[in-house]
């Protein structure tokens, strides 16, 4: 992954991973969602899915995978801020929902091959 001068590691990390999602036909409707109760990196459109997005990079797997830095706090950060979505933008609990990571280590290369992409990756309860 190349960092331009300006940009964090996470910020470009981030942007891989729009290019990935865009590149499968997603539709990025927000980035860096935040809230008192967590925050979502990215959220995306999946045709009439709602799809929450972790983003998560490591430069190196010494002390992990990146799915590893995902704990079960975590995840309910991202639950709570998802809800915090939902209710702010109006949409109802029938909207169909999804929770995905996009892990990537950085090999400092511009390549897309190094991102893993796991739909579902956990639920949140009340269907989701």
């Amino acid at each position: 992954m190349v960092i331009g001068k300006k940009q964090s590691p996470g910020a470009a990390a981030e942007q891989q991973a729009c290019r990935l999602l865009r590149k499968h036909g997603l539709k990025i409707r927000a980035r860096n969602y935040r809230t008192r109760r967590g925050e979502i990196d990215i959220i995306a459109e999946d045709g009439n899915t709602l799809v929450f997005v972790e983003v998560r990079l490591r430069s190196n797997s010494a002390y992990g995978s990146p799915e590893e830095s995902i704990t079960a706090a975590k995840q309910q950060r991202i639950l709570r801020a998802s809800q915090h979505y939902l209710q702010k933008q109006k949409i109802t609990d029938s909207q169909p929902c999804r929770f995905d990571t996009i892990c990537l280590i950085d090999h400092n290369d511009a390549a897309d091959s190094n991102a893993e992409w796991t739909k579902d990756a956990f639920t949140g309860g009340n269907g989701w």
